[in-house]
């Protein structure tokens, strides 16, 4: 067994987004290698419903898949084909968006005003990049967890995790999406294929993560242990731990517990060429997408 060093640690940064969304992006829009198969994703938290009530109006995707996680509040939905509905606390939604499809996503906030909920994109490759749109939402109820006897808990999004299932399935890049709970000073390893590419994006409590490399601006403790001295990154709400190769995470939970994602996915290692929600593996392709748009033969019926 070989446990995943730390590859890169970072903060989310706040930016703006849809009509004028407060959010915290967490990586995206740049090098994709180090996620690869997945793009971006997004942390929408917030308390004021000024920040987000705008939502996202009118947009088209081609050539990815769209995974909106909802913690708290609602986000109701429709497309171009006809489909819409609502997503409560606790439910996800895996939208391919496939050759084409054109929708809006607007928050919600619960009786307090409180909005919070994630969404990640995920590649297609170049053979899937033009199939035919489709959802799978799933209620928060239809969700599995497990409950452990150190009291970590595991939400099982999508994927298997010790033979338990999740809902979502016959995604392109075959994830694991895992909402995880550790209580404090609780030590757990979780198993990751050796060949997936992993992530996990901290947004309650802190933690460190077992051979951890040390980056600017992150806490280090030297620990003396039989003449060796290991250092450990502690990392807080908002940070994002990129894991390098090996078949397995360990984290220890910090004074206040931990709440985390984590994810991983098989690298589909094609070009990206990318237009905003348009992401395909030519600058002719994006071009053509552009054309479609224009003369409004972007959705394929």
């Amino acid at each position: 067994m070989s446990v995943r060093p730390v590859k890169s640690l970072s903060g989310s940064r706040s930016t703006l987004e849809g009509a004028g969304v407060k959010l915290e992006r967490v990586f995206g829009f740049g090098d994709t290698t180090l996620t690869d198969p997945f793009l971006m994703m997004d942390d929408f938290r917030n308390d004021s419903p000024a920040d987000y009530q705008a939502g996202f109006p009118w947009h088209p995707h081609r050539g990815i898949e769209t995974i909106t996680y909802v913690l708290a509040g609602s986000v109701d939905h429709a497309d171009s084909l006809g489909n819409s509905g609502s997503l409560g606390p606790g439910s996800v939604q895996w939208m391919t968006a496939g050759s084409g499809i054109l929708h809006q996503e607007m928050p919600k906030g619960d009786s307090n005003g409180q909005m919070h909920g994630f969404q990640l994109w995920a590649n297609l490759p170049a053979s899937m990049k033009m199939t035919a749109p489709r959802y799978q939402d799933i209620a928060g109820g239809d969700i599995p967890v497990l409950q452990e006897d150190d009291g970590s808990s595991i939400r099982i999004v999508v994927g298997d995790y010790q033979g338990v299932k999740g809902p979502v399935d016959g995604i392109a890049a075959d994830p694991q999406y895992l909402d995880i709970v550790v209580p404090a000073g609780v030590r757990k390893t979780f198993k990751v294929d050796t060949y997936r590419s992993a992530f996990a994006y901290i947004f309650e409590g802190s933690a460190t993560f077992r051979d951890a490399s040390a980056p600017h601006g992150v806490l280090i403790e030297k620990e003396i242990n039989h003449e060796e001295i290991q250092l450990r990154d502690y990392s807080g709400n908002r940070t994002l731990v990129v894991f390098d190769t090996g078949d397995e995470v360990t984290v220890q939970a910090g004074d206040d517990g931990v709440r985390f994602l984590l994810v991983s996915g098989k690298p589909i290692q094609e070009p990206v060429a990318w237009h905003g929600p348009i992401v395909m593996n030519t600058q002719a392709e994006i071009e053509q997408a552009m054309k479609d748009l224009q003369t409004d033969n972007f959705i394929r019926r």
